[in-house]
């Protein structure tokens, strides 16, 4: 299975895109050099049409290979795609259904009735300039009391909704402005540094099976575990093109879009992210996203 990833050489200042396999990198920016982004590589091979398992190869053979692990090291890494647009699902498990429940102070709750209806819960994350990537830091509201990450499956799509591939998201939520009334959701979930995308792209191949994925999330406080949990991407109550095809539902989102498909681990009520906590959300098919987190 093929990853892509993006990261600042120490004498660049743009962006190169690289293949990974193993612990080698390979530096398709240097074959193309307008390709530092995967969707500019993902619409030639598509009108090209060729399978990526072979174009893939192909390039990695003419490449000389840089090590993940030194690039990692560095902080080199950014998100492995910068989107015009994030778009998150929400209630799309039964464990954020009973969360939501318990955070909100309407006695006749609006998540048991879209955790059920026809229609999901779509909503806007961010714009590309809040994104942040692996190993950087987020952010918590100052005006809020209860703060929580978000682990989820992400997956990049293009404008028609084809899947090009999956990563990984965490969507930072403030839990107590939410639960006081559902009209702040936007307060509660978009500001500055509450989404992360990373740590790679897995490529659709059409060979992936996502129901078969453990999603997992650790919390860590001055190095000790605080948190954690895990689910199955089988518990997802919805498919991913159900998600996909609400979201373009009247709605043009530009190629590289990527969808948050909602989270199956929720922290007890009582937890509440500090300053400095350390955050880790892990698919084994697409590796570990961390970031710290920061008042």
């Amino acid at each position: 299975m093929w990853q892509t990833i993006r990261y600042l050489e120490s004498h660049s200042s743009s962006p190169t895109l690289g293949l990974v396999s193993g612990d080698q990198v390979y530096p398709v920016t240097k074959l193309v050099p307008d390709w530092t982004e995967p969707c500019a590589m993902w619409r030639v091979l598509r009108a090209l049409d060729l399978p990526l398992d072979v174009a893939f190869s192909t390039m990695a053979d003419k490449l000389q290979p840089v090590s993940l692990a030194q690039l990692v090291s560095t902080n080199s890494l950014l998100a492995p795609v910068t989107p015009d647009e994030v778009w998150a699902a929400g209630v799309t498990y039964e464990r954020s259904k009973d969360a939501r429940n318990a955070e909100t102070k309407i006695a006749d709750s609006v998540y048991d009735r879209v955790y059920a209806a026809k229609r999901p819960e779509i909503f806007f994350k961010a714009t590309g300039n809040r994104v942040t990537g692996p190993l950087r830091d987020l952010y918590l509201r100052n005006d809020s009391s209860w703060m929580v990450p978000e682990p989820e499956l992400g997956v990049v799509i293009s404008e028609i909704g084809e899947i090009i591939g999956f990563t990984l998201g965490n969507d930072m939520s403030s839990r107590d402005i939410e639960g006081e009334n559902p009209l702040y959701l936007p307060q509660a979930k978009i500001f500055n540094g509450s989404c992360a995308i990373g740590p790679s792209l897995l490529w659709n191949t059409g060979e992936q099976r996502p129901e078969q994925w453990t999603l997992q999330m650790d919390i860590l406080r001055e190095g000790s575990s605080v948190f954690s949990g895990k689910v199955s991407v089988s518990q997802l109550r919805r498919s991913l093109d159900e998600l996909i095809s609400y979201l373009l539902h009247d709605n043009p989102v530009p190629t590289g879009s990527v969808l948050l498909t909602g989270t199956g681990i929720v922290p007890p009520d009582d937890f509440t992210l500090h300053n400095r906590d350390e955050i880790e959300i892990s698919i084994s098919e697409i590796g570990t996203l961390k970031n710290r987190v920061m008042a």
